[in-house]
């Protein structure tokens, strides 16, 4: 059984090597390409300011984390959560840069980024020329990403979860009947509605009188018991 975790994370700013670290981890398993509704989510204490950048991209302010754990009080059940799965990530050299980072200092064995599958490459390879970020990436495949009003770890990694499936081809990757399938973004669901609805309840004869007359000579021709009377839903005087 494949066992995968989307991750992405936050950070206070946009390099590891200069001294930023990581605040928030979020986590989504899948099996088999299929979220279990398994997650992992913790906001971490990174023990330097936030750069006003950072802050605007996520909100998570210095009075917001200075009661959280740091890094090194979580870094094993984080690596336990993790461990024995294939990582997910969108640009994941920099999730990873960080996460590395933040495992030397803990003395955790660092994640291998060839690894890794990185959605972001995967996209540009997809749809060469696009825009791949995640906003573009919900707006092709029809997710819903209303709540992303900021940058957040957990939302992004659910989000990334449904992002990943398209990518592969699809909700319908495998028959394995044991796990139950992911539920429909209200996006998909809407849209599937939108479709039902939209279309008529009675479709409407593509045949030409002249058609319509010559398959009626031909029936009739076949007797009151002829088959197609039946599939049909039609009676004869002799047949009633």
């Amino acid at each position: 059984m494949l066992r995968e975790i989307v991750l992405d994370t936050e950070t206070t700013g946009t390099s590891h090597a200069n001294g930023d670290r990581v605040i928030e981890i979020g986590c989504v398993e899948l099996l088999n390409h299929i979220p279990t509704g398994k997650s992992y989510h913790v906001y971490i204490n990174p023990e330097c300011p936030v750069s006003p950048g950072a802050f605007a991209v996520h909100g998570l302010s210095d009075e917001f984390l200075k009661d959280k754990p740091v890094f090194a009080a979580v870094a094993d059940e984080f690596a336990e959560f993790v461990r024995d799965a294939r990582l997910v990530i969108h640009n994941a050299a920099f999730d990873i840069g960080f996460l590395n980072a933040e495992f030397a200092r803990t003395g955790h064995a660092p994640f291998n980024l060839p690894d890794v599958i990185d959605t972001l490459s995967m996209a540009r390879r997809k749809h060469p020329g696009a825009a791949n970020n995640l906003d573009a990436l919900c707006s092709r495949y029809g997710i819903d990403n209303s709540r992303r009003t900021k940058h957040g770890a957990l939302l992004d990694a659910e989000i990334l979860a449904e992002v990943y499936i398209e990518l592969i081809g699809g909700r319908q990757v495998g028959f394995d009947l044991s796990l139950q399938p992911a539920a429909r973004s209200a996006a998909s669901r809407q849209a599937a509605a939108a479709a039902r609805d939209a279309r008529p309840r009675t479709l409407i004869s593509r045949l030409t009188e002249a058609e319509r007359a010559a398959h009626e000579a031909f029936i009739q021709q076949l007797g009151p018991n002829a088959l197609w009377r039946e599939y049909l839903g039609e009676t004869t005087p002799e047949a009633s």
